[in-house]
């Protein structure tokens, strides 16, 4: 059964299929987002505004840890899917091992080196004067609940490049509501606090977990690895790693990001500036979920095809993906033009973040309706496995304008230059990744489709 749905990747319509594939995912992504922000929301009214600061500073380094595995999914899953469209049943099995060795290698000694040097890392992401004691509490627990999180990110993305996105979206929704329940058991009712947060926290990732593992031993699947596969084969090893290297650049700027933003924000605000970059961390998390979904939905439909050599079915998978994005991402940007003030009152009753965070909100998603172009312009660079321009693209928006904007906009606008930072860096990566979308659909697929 599974292998008939690998193959409906590369004969169903392109409009319909890519439906099929980002409503689960937009669905998961929905759910894991309400999780976080849901959790945002009990931590900041049961434990108080300064654990929502401390929960973000800590998010860089699990975002990190957690980049790992899902860096490791992404790039493994682009090769799987390639494999899979050619049929190379062998290349995919020993894809999919060596994703499971390198994601136990690899997140197991970072974990075990962020634990080390806690100490240090924690202040150098912002973790200072009343934000430091809560966060280390919840870094110390939450980064063996990463242990589970970077496994589960790999298997995700395999799952969905087996042509299995409902599959998908349960691993997501579990640790999801999982979370939500033992929130209120170890904050509300066991009074655990900021410990309480991050068991509740790690239990739901060690959930999503167990549910992967169970599917990949079950008839659900056809990947069955064998111990033979998980033997590094350096040509597999290669691929992966640079196609993930685009994923995990992209994660580390934006652990990269937080630390500067936390710095940046702690000295021109203090706590109530963190607090205030934290919502709107969360709103960024949730309220694009549908073209996060759309963007996953859309790689492994690029990659299957891409592989089969149906160029045509190729562009017409980016002009959908970007049609129906766009349309999502207009209603979001209108949504949350108007509802600002009010999302910022379900957090907190901080008059001092109230104050501040709604103009935040509406200067951080003032560029929402062009992202698509952005988001699945480098999306399809890393599907079909050309990795320098997804590399480029990837880390356009944050490592090439976003930062450099930060640190010289405040210098003359204070608090209102790092917030206007965020559409001017849309609008720049946007035309970047635009031309070279562009260039390649007028050149590669054009000519492609034309020898096809």
């Amino acid at each position: 059964m599974s292998e008939t749905k690998m193959t409906a990747l590369g004969t169903q319509p392109i409009g319909s299929l890519l439906i099929k594939q980002a409503v689960p995912a937009s669905i998961g992504i929905l759910v894991m987002s309400l999780n976080i922000l849901v959790d945002t929301i009990f931590v900041g009214n049961w434990i108080g505004s300064v654990a929502i600061a401390a929960i973000n500073v800590v998010l860089p380094v699990s975002f990190f840890v957690a980049a790992l595995g899902m860096s490791i999914g992404i790039g493994g899953s682009s090769v799987l899917s390639r494999a899979l469209g050619k049929q190379d049943m062998p290349k995919a099995l020993h894809t999919f091992g060596n994703q499971i060795t390198l994601t136990f290698v690899l997140i197991t000694v970072l974990v075990a080196v962020c634990l080390f040097f806690a100490d240090n890392i924690i202040p150098s992401f912002g973790g200072r004067g009343m934000i430091f004691e809560p966060a280390k509490i919840y870094y110390t627990v939450l980064l063996w609940g990463v242990l589970f999180l970077g496994f589960s990110m790999m298997g995700n993305t395999v799952i969905r490049a087996e042509g299995q996105p409902k599959f998908a979206m349960f691993a997501m929704m579990i640790p999801s509501v999982s979370n939500l329940v033992l929130d209120i058991v170890f904050i509300k009712f066991l009074n655990l606090g900021m410990l309480g947060a991050a068991l509740a926290t790690t239990a739901s990732y060690f959930l999503c977990f167990a549910f992967i593992f169970w599917f990949f031993m079950s008839k659900n699947s056809a990947l069955k690895v064998k111990w033979g596969h998980l033997k590094l084969k350096l040509n597999i090893v290669k691929e992966i790693t640079s196609l993930g290297f685009v994923t995990l650049s992209r994660q580390a700027i934006v652990s990269i990001t937080y630390l500067l933003m936390n710095t940046i924000l702690f000295n021109l605000g203090g706590e109530d500036s963190v607090t205030a970059y934290a919502i709107v961390g969360r709103m960024l998390m949730f309220a694009l979920f549908p073209i996060f979904g759309i963007t996953q939905g859309f790689l492994p439909i690029a990659a299957y095809n891409y592989g089969a050599q149906q160029y045509d079915r190729v562009k017409e998978s980016i002009y959908t993906a970007i049609k129906y994005a766009s349309a999502l991402a207009s209603i979001i940007f209108i949504a949350l033009m108007i509802f600002s003030e009010a999302i910022t009152k379900m957090f907190t009753d901080n008059q001092a973040v109230v104050a501040q965070t709604p103009n935040a909100i509406r200067w951080v998603f003032a560029a929402t309706p062009i992202i698509a172009i952005q988001l699945i312009g480098a999306a399809y660079f890393q599907a079909v496995g050309k990795a320098t321009p997804a590399l480029l693209l990837t880390l356009s928006r944050q490592g090439f304008f976003f930062i450099p904007l930060i640190l010289i906009l405040p210098v003359f606008m204070g608090a209102n230059g790092v917030w206007l930072a965020f559409p001017i860096s849309d609008v720049l990566a946007t035309i970047l990744t635009g031309w070279f979308l562009y260039r390649e659909v007028q050149s590669r697929l054009k000519s492609s489709t034309a020898n096809n």
